[in-house]
This record gives C-alpha cells, structure tokens and sequence, in this order.
C-alpha cells in the first residue's frame, strides 16, 4: 500500500488532535485575534472532514477503521465546539443537547450494527447534516464585526437548527436501513 493511501486516517488524526487546542483557544477571552485563531483551528479541522473522504474515495482506500473513526472525530469535534461555545452565550445548553444526544445514539446504533459485521459509513444527508453544523458553528466562533455580517449569530442558530432537522431525519434513515438488526435484538 503506497504512502497516500494512509492520509485519510492521519488527517482524521489530526483532527481529533486539534480538538484540544480549540477547547484552549474557546476558553480564553475572545478577543478578534483569539476569536480568529479559534475559527481557523474549527475551519482547518473541518475541512479535514472532507478531504480525507475525498482522498479515501480518489485513492480507493477507504477503511474499516476510516469508516469508524472518522465520525466520531466529527461528532468529537461538533460536540467540543458546541459546550465551549454554551458558557460564552452562543448557543442555548438544550440545543447542544439535542445536537449530541442524536450523536451519541447513532455512535451507539454504528456500535450495535458494528457487532452484527454491518459497518455504517455517514450517508449523503448525514453529510449535508455535518455542513450546516460546520458553517453554523464556524459562525458562532468567528469574531463579532470582522466581517460586515449582520445578524451573524442569529444565522448561525438558523443553520444549527437546519442541521438539527436533518440530523434527526438521518437517524430516522439509519434506523429504517439498520431495521434487521434491531428485530434480530428483540
């Protein structure tokens, strides 16, 4: 296996690896440089969600392990982003619990398909889903007034919520597609 087959998983590597710096540079006081910064680590961070798809599909070398992983560092990264932003006003706690009460229970739905031999890849609107809630996010964290954006964090609440919609319609596909696994458990 040549040694760009391995880039997939190194950036979804990296991006669990950048989670932490943006919790440090979400917990400082948000100036426009700090507030900045933070936005560029989330940014960088998510468009490593998508190229290391892309290079996965382009060098035929998608994984078992890429097919797991890789969600969970979205969903990883989406959740440290949303309870670093609560106690700075951005965003309501019972929103983000409506965010990550939906991740945890498809990580669990992935985990029991996962024990059944069914590996579950994020589908098209899981994709479209991940988006709204990168550019929802990415706008809570930009800096306030650098950009002639009027009405930025009530934007990015819309995109949130439009993230929320398609979040639970995906999990309501995923169940529908995984049904034979949840009547072989009962």
């Amino acid at each position: 296996m040549s040694n760009r087959k391995f880039w997939p998983n190194i950036l979804t590597g990296l991006r669990f690896a950048l989670i932490p710096l943006l919790m440090v540079l979400l917990s400082l006081e948000q100036t426009t440089w700090i507030a900045f910064w933070a936005w560029f680590v989330f940014a960088f961070a998510a468009f490593t969600d998508w190229l290391d798809g892309y290079l996965a599909r382009k060098f035929d070398c998608e994984t078992v392990i890429g097919k797991l992983m890789d969600p969970l560092a979205d969903k990883l990264l989406v959740t440290a982003a949303l309870l670093m932003l609560i106690p700075m006003g951005r965003i309501a706690a019972w929103v983000c619990l409506l965010v990550i009460s939906r991740e945890i229970f498809i990580t669990g739905v992935r985990g029991l398909a996962a024990s059944k031999n069914k590996v579950v890849a994020a589908d098209n609107l899981g994709k479209i889903k991940a988006n709204f809630q990168y550019y929802g996010i990415g706008f809570l964290i930009f800096p306030v007034g650098l950009l002639p954006i009027p009405y930025q964090f009530e934007f990015a609440i819309v995109l949130i919520w439009i993230s929320i919609v398609l979040s639970y319609w995906s999990a309501a596909q995923y169940m529908y597609n995984l049904r034979d696994i949840f009547i072989e458990e009962s």
